[in-house]
C-alpha cells in the first residue's frame, strides 16, 4: 500500500528511500546481539563491557537539590537559554577545575540540553551548503551528521595509534582546507581513550588561525584523567578564545548521563551564534534541572570519587585483558579502553573486522563489547559496568578473562 509519505520526506533523510535501508545501526546490531545472546544461554551472566554511560546514579547531594526544587512555583517558568546561577556555576567550576579565568557567564556561557543537542545545533550557526567539517573517526558522529543535513560535506581525519590517536592535520588536501568551515576534536577521546596536550591544542588554534577554522572541542570525558594527566581545556590555550568553542556535559564526569544538562563556552559571537539558534529550538532545560547542575559543579568530590573508581577498574581490566594476548594500556582519560582485536582463534575462526570479533564474542561468551572499525580493527571496552562493590568488580573482570581464555584468541 503506498503511503501518503512516500515523496514527501526530506532528501537529506533519504527521500522516497526512506525506511527502505536494510543497514542496522551499529548500537541496535549490539543491541539485538545482547537479546539474542540472553536468550540462547540464560543461565550466563551477560558481561556488559560496552556500555558508554556511568554506571553510578547522581550524587544525593544532586538528588536532593532536584528534589527540593522541582515543586518551587518560581521554577515552572521556560528557562529559554538558561538562568544566570547556572551560567555562573560554570564559570567557577572552569576556573577551579580548568584554571579558566575571565569568562563572562553571561556572554561566554550557555547552557544545553545535554552536549548532543549542542554538537548537532553548532553546525546550524557555521555550515552553508558546500562547507566542510573536518571530523576526527572513529568518534562521536552527530556534528557531521547535521553538517550532511545541511548540505555541507564531512571530511574524515583517521585517528590512527602511530600518531597517539591525535590527527594529522598536515594530511588535509588544499582543496579541502580552502572548502572548510569547521573542526570537531575530541579530547579524552571517546572510544581510544587517548588524551591532548597544550602542544596539540597549540598546534590546533594555530591551524585554525591559518586556515580561517571554527574549532569544536567535545570535553565530555575531560574531566576523567588518571595517573598524573590533569584535566585541560582547550580555551586554556592561547590564541583558543579567538577561534574555538568548547562543549561540556555533566553526563559523565557527575554521573548524569539521563538529566541532559551541558554548556558550551568559548568565543562570544561564536556562543551568541549558537544561543540564537538555540532560542528557537529549544525552551530551556527544567530551571530544577540547572539548579541540581549548580549542586553538582560546586562539588567536583563526586568527579574525584568516581576517577579513583575508573582508575581501579581500569587496572583490573588492563592486567585482564593482557592476560588473553591483548596489547592494552591503560588510558590517560575517559572511561574507555580501547584495543586492536584479535586476527581469529587458534581453531581457524577468522575476524576480518572488528565487529566480527565482537560478535563472536557475545555469541560465544556473553561478553559484549563495541567494535570500530573506522581506521583499523579495534573494540571498546568500558569501565562502566554494574558492579556494586569492589570485590565485585574484581569477580566480574576475572569472569571475562576466565571466558575469553577459553576462545584461545591469536593476535
Amino acid at each position: 500500500m503506498n503511503s501518503f509519505f512516500d515523496d514527501k520526506i526530506s532528501e537529506r533523510l533519504g527521500g522516497i528511500n526512506f525506511g527502505k535501508s536494510t543497514d542496522i545501526y551499529k548500537f541496535e546490531l549490539i543491541k539485538r546481539a545482547k537479546a539474542a545472546a540472553k536468550l540462547a544461554h540464560p543461565e550466563i551472566s551477560l558481561i556488559d563491557m560496552g556500555v558508554g554511560e556511568p554506571d553510578w546514579p547522581a550524587d544525593d547531594v544532586v538528588v536532593k537539590a532536584l528534589a527540593e526544587e522541582a515543586g518551587k512555583p518560581e521554577n515552572r517558568w521556560y528557562a529559554d537559554n538558561g538562568i544566570p546561577e547556572f551560567q555562573e556555576a560554570a564559570a567557577q567550576y572552569l576556573e577551579k577545575v580548568y584554571g579558566l579565568s575571565g569568562l563572562v557567564p553571561s556572554e561566554n556561557i550557555v547552557h544545553g540540553i545535554g552536549s548532543k543537542p549542542v554538537l548537532a545545533i553548532l553546525p546550524i550557526c557555521f555550515i552553508n551548503p558546500g562547507d566542510i567539517l573536518l571530523t576526527t573517526v572513529p568518534g562521536y558522529p552527530v556534528s557531521g551528521t547535521y553538517t550532511k543535513y545541511l548540505g555541507g560535506e564531512v571530511f574524515n581525519l583517521p585517528l590512527l595509534e602511530s600518531n597517539s590517536f591525535l590527527p594529522d592535520l598536515a594530511s588535509i588536501p588544499p582543496a579541502i582546507l580552502k572548502k572548510a568551515k569547521l573542526m570537531y576534536i575530541n579530547y579524552p577521546n571517546n572510544p581510544t581513550g587517548a588524551v591532548a596536550n597544550r602542544e596539540f591544542f597549540k598546534n590546533v588554534v594555530d591551524f585554525a588561525l591559518k586556515n580561517g577554522i571554527i574549532v569544536i572541542h567535545d570535553a565530555a570525558y575531560a574531566a576523567l584523567t588518571y595517573d598524573g594527566y590533569e584535566p585541560l581545556s582547550f580555551l586554556s590555550v592561547d590564541g583558543s578564545m579567538e577561534v574555538g568553542l568548547e562543549v561540556h556535559s555533566l553526563s559523565k564526569a557527575f554521573n548524569m548521563t539521563g538529566w541532559r544538562i551541558g554548556f558550551v563556552c568559548g568565543n562570544n559571537k561564536a556562543v551568541k551564534a549558537y544561543a540564537t539558534v538555540k532560542d528557537n529550538t529549544d525552551s530551556g532545560q527544567f530551571r530544577a534541572i540547572q539548579k541540581a547542575g549548580i549542586q553538582a559543579l560546586r562539588n567536583t568530590d563526586i568527579t574525584d570519587r568516581t576517577v579513583e573508581k575508573y582508575s581501579r577498574r581500569f587496572e583490573l581490566l588492563v592486567n585482564a585483558l593482557k592476560e588473553v594476548g591483548f596489547d592494552a594500556k591503560k588510558p590517560k582519560g575517559s572511561f574507555y579502553c580501547y584495543v586492536k582485536a584479535p586476527s581469529g582463534t587458534d581453531d581457524g575462526k577468522v575476524f576480518n573486522t572488528a565487529s566480527e570479533f565482537s560478535e563472536f564474542l557475545i555469541t560465544e561468551s556473553l561478553i559484549s563489547t563495541v567494535p570500530w572499525d573506522d581506521a583499523g580493527k579495534y573494540v571498546r571496552f568500558s569501565v562502566t559496568f554494574e558492579a556494586e562493590s569492589i570485590q565485585k568488580e574484581n569477580d566480574v573482570l576475572f569472569d571475562m578473562k576466565e571466558r575469553m581464555k577459553k576462545l584461545k584468541l591469536i593476535f
